[in-house]
């Protein structure tokens, strides 16, 4: 049975693995799985603007990918929410 690997990712999922305990992704064997990542800085701060918000989500997404030994293109599936700050 393959032992899996916890990654944190540094920065904000320092800041996060402090406050709540859990790591920013996981990897047995050659399976790479990461947690839910938000539009956040280093500092947890979400920027004012919805597209900032969502490239920052993004980038956060490649940062945790590389702290596990991923990239993009080894990514198969990925779920998006996006929820609230839609209405006038």
């Amino acid at each position: 049975m393959t032992t899996p690997s916890f990654f944190i990712t540094p920065g904000y999922g320092t800041r996060l693995h402090d406050a709540l305990h859990y790591s920013q992704a996981m990897r047995i064997g050659d399976r790479v799985e990461i947690s839910g990542q938000g539009g956040w800085n280093d500092d947890l701060v979400i920027p004012e603007s919805i597209e900032e918000e969502i490239e920052q989500a993004f980038k956060n997404v490649e940062r945790t990918l590389a702290t596990a030994g991923a990239r993009w293109p080894h990514v198969v599936h990925v779920n998006s929410y996006h929820v609230g700050g839609f209405l006038p």
